[in-house]
């Protein structure tokens, strides 16, 4: 499973109908969160994204609109006993969040919330994939996000393992696709005759607010996602350039 799930797209400002910037990522095992804006607690419940496999928050820049919903997420999942810990990772200066929350009276969790900073380069391992950071153009520190699943076993061929190998339905099928061999009616099946090739992971890309430049460019080759800054239309692209910022036009040309 890879689920993208929009919590939030609004840019700078809540509106009645869209939160600021927050998107969770799901996978088998796990759930990150790729910015945080304010409610994005509440949006969770809304979207039953889930509390409990939450397990990483990346910030793209400490701009109020994508961290503000930190500290009331943190209290969130605190009032709903979670006991692993959290890791809230971000580009220079993320560690001051821990300031910010001493500065707001926020109490002390019931778990450990870990802080770390990263760079353009560094990358973070999860459970089968990895984050890749990459630089991008904004007003203040900032990074983008590459997730890059692990290589996949191949598809698996059903219709050859239960029509031509006889073989029915069921655990043995686990098995080969795990890359087991087996025995059946008396002969050795290896998972080549019914499994195809690795398969390449798969990736999405997300830049959080930034101008456009070259480093998205390459990073998103080859993707299956980009999420990109699209915060201005054309006809206000001198603001775009100004607030170092992308219109709706030149994000579909960096995805061209």
């Amino acid at each position: 499973m890879l689920r993208v799930i929009f919590l939030g797209t609004a840019g700078s400002l809540p509106t009645v109908d869209r939160n600021p910037s927050a998107i969770v990522v799901a996978t088998d095992h796990e759930s990150i969160l790729l910015d945080c804006g304010e409610g994005a607690q509440q949006q969770m419940m809304r979207a039953k994204a889930g509390f409990g496999k939450l397990s990483s928050i990346f910030i793209t820049h400490l701009h109020a609109d994508h961290v503000l919903g930190v500290p009331g997420l943190l209290q969130t999942l605190a009032f709903f006993g979670r006991k692993d810990p959290l890791a809230i990772y971000g580009p220079k200066g993320i560690t001051r969040l821990k300031n910010f929350f001493h500065l707001m009276g926020l109490f002390k969790p019931t778990y450990e919330v870990k802080i770390k900073e990263l760079t353009p380069g560094d990358s973070v391992r999860l459970k089968g994939y990895t984050m890749k950071c990459f630089k991008t153009v904004h007003g203040v520190p900032s990074i983008g996000y590459s997730l890059v699943e692990d290589e996949r076993r191949g598809k698996f061929n059903r219709e050859k393992a239960e029509k031509v190998l006889g073989i029915p339905p069921g655990p043995l099928y686990s098995k080969l696709h795990r890359g087991e061999s087996i025995i059946w009616k008396g002969r050795v099946i290896h998972p080549s005759e019914v499994v195809g090739p690795p398969r390449p992971g798969r990736k999405i890309v997300y830049t959080g607010d930034t101008r456009p430049c070259c480093e998205v460019v390459e990073e998103a080759k080859g993707a299956d996602l980009l999420i990109h800054d699209g915060m201005f239309t054309s006809d206000h692209e001198k603001l775009a350039k100004e607030f170092l910022h992308s219109t709706a036009r030149e994000a579909a040309l960096t995805a061209k």
